[in-house]
């Protein structure tokens, strides 16, 4: 696996994951060593020469009236850390933890915000070495910046509390002489420039983001499998349609699920059987893209955050100037992961009324209710809508925007905060739902198949997807425990099983 160069400017969200996940070695460019030097250089100058600078000679929030003596500064830094650990809640996955730290070193390897260089490197060390911060998953507003979360993710840096040392708990003094990384002592800026910044929000925005855009892959293949299922008129994905409305994701939605069709022998054209079908598979084109443009879109932003100076002062070497302003809000973030929680919500509300179509005998094209032959004693898949109804009504609740709220804090200093993290955690949750209610889709499709004995006519791709379900769930003749199955091929989906057989067996799907 390539080594991940942080310098600032082009960190990818593949980069991203292969940290995060991967466990991708991360290393510092030398440009941006010399970037944090020029900083680093500035910050002391103010402090020598006693300018009145936020958070550098002068308290914090509130407190920024208070001019800190130099001999406090390494006091104030500590203070800082400890004070603002107010996370409460369960911890953030370690994937999420590693994510805030690559993007809180990225940030720093710009140059702006004044750490010194073996602060910088003790985090990469860290990363590395998988000495991972603890994380409360609740308490930030979203500004300025994810304070509580992030002063969470330093404590391990100077030695306090505990943390995770190759996924297992461990205090963190001793996490961090066993990795043989020295804890450090900050000092005057270096605390602020840890924890005022956006990496809470957009670690988990960002990695939900990457799963995001593999859901519409999923959506697709689980609509493909619907229409195989319920004989679909598959006149509603051509491409002559998409051009003359020719927005992005519709063209590719339709030349996916075209693709996933092609040579089936399962659906029809209009007018065969049915003139035309209920907006579930006739509109899909027009649903899905309207969430992978929505996931398009918050990538743009996402990039652009990635790559970002989120700190509060900004320190400018080249003019010897500090500024401080408010890149540390999160609203720029706030308001795509709440379009993003949207885009999630639509997946599973048309994934539902699909599930619906099939298991409902008034509108299942003579299924038996509920895919069950042996219906009365067996329920078959009744239930299985009841939990998937549940999942997307839940959705609808989360995907209120968490971003149209705000509360004054440090004594109304900090009158207008984003609620960031709140939408990203909220869009985290509507995906883990989203994709268990494509799940119970899938299952439910392969249910129909089985009974209609149609999977000889399977195209290659619906194929691919019914062959990998049926090696870990196999046909219901009889009632069992239901949930057993879900997790099943929800599985799949999450460790991508489903998406990677149905592209190697026709191509990428393209989102």
């Amino acid at each position: 696996m390539a080594k991940v160069i942080l310098n600032g400017s082009d960190l990818t969200l593949e980069d991203l994951v292969a940290v995060a996940r991967d466990k991708a070695e991360v290393a510092l460019s030398e440009d941006a060593k010399a970037q944090i030097i020029a900083s680093r250089k500035l910050v002391d100058k103010f402090v020598e020469e006693e300018r009145v600078v936020y958070g550098i000679t002068t308290g914090f929030g509130k407190f920024s009236e208070v001019h800190i003596k130099e001999e406090e500064t390494k006091t104030l830094q500590r203070n800082l850390i400890i004070s603002h650990s107010c996370g409460v809640g369960n911890p953030l996955p370690i994937e999420t933890a590693r994510a805030a730290q690559v993007l809180r070193a990225n940030a720093l390897a710009k140059g702006f915000s004044g750490a010194k260089l073996e602060t910088v490197e003790t985090l990469i060390k860290m990363l590395n070495a998988e000495v991972t911060p603890i994380i409360p998953e609740k308490g930030s507003l979203g500004a300025s910046g994810d304070l509580a979360p992030l002063s969470h993710m330093v404590q391990p840096m100077l030695g306090i509390g505990d943390c995770y040392y190759k996924g297992e708990v461990v205090a963190s003094e001793k996490a961090m002489k066993d990795a043989g990384i020295p804890t450090i002592e900050l000092t005057s800026k270096e605390g602020l420039a840890l924890i005022n910044g956006t990496q809470i929000m957009t670690a988990v925005g960002a990695l939900t983001l990457y799963d995001a855009i593999q859901l519409a892959k999923i959506a697709d293949i689980a609509d493909a499998m619907t229409m195989e299922a319920l004989g679909g008129i598959i006149d509603a994905y051509d491409l002559r349609v998409a051009k003359v409305r020719p927005h992005e994701g519709m063209f590719r939605t339709s030349e996916n699920v075209g693709k996933l069709l092609e040579n089936s022998k399962n659906v029809t054209r209009q007018g065969d059987v049915r003139v035309q079908d209920a907006y579930t598979l006739r509109c899909v084109p027009q649903v899905h893209s309207a969430s992978k443009d929505c996931f398009n879109y918050v990538k743009t932003k996402v990039d652009i955050e990635m790559n970002a100076v989120t700190d509060n002062p900004i320190i400018f070497p080249d003019d010897e100037a500090s500024i401080s302003a408010g890149n540390f809000h999160g609203q720029p973030m706030a308001l795509p992961f709440d379009f993003m929680k949207i885009g999630l919500a639509e997946l599973a509300n048309i994934s539902e009324r699909r599930l619906e179509k099939m298991v409902n005998p008034a509108l299942n094209h003579g299924l038996p209710a509920f895919l069950t032959t042996h219906g009365g004693v067996n329920s078959g898949f009744m239930i299985v809508q009841y939990a998937a109804a549940a999942l997307v009504s839940e959705n609808k609740v989360l995907a209120h925007p968490a971003s149209v709220d705000s509360i004054p804090s440090s004594a109304n200093q900090e009158d207008h905060v984003s609620m960031g993290t709140i939408a990203a955690r909220q869009a985290r949750e509507i995906y883990e739902n989203a994709r268990k209610v494509l799940a119970m889709e899938l299952l439910a499709a392969a249910q129909a198949i089985d009974i209609h004995k149609s999977k000889d006519k399977l195209s290659e791709g619906t194929r691919a997807c019914y062959d990998i379900i049926r090696k870990h769930s196999d046909y219901i003749d009889l009632d069992r425990v239901m949930n057993l199955e879900i997790e099943k091929v929800d599985d799949l989906l999450e460790d991508g099983s489903i998406v990677k057989a149905v592209e190697e067996a026709i191509g990428n799907l393209r989102v």
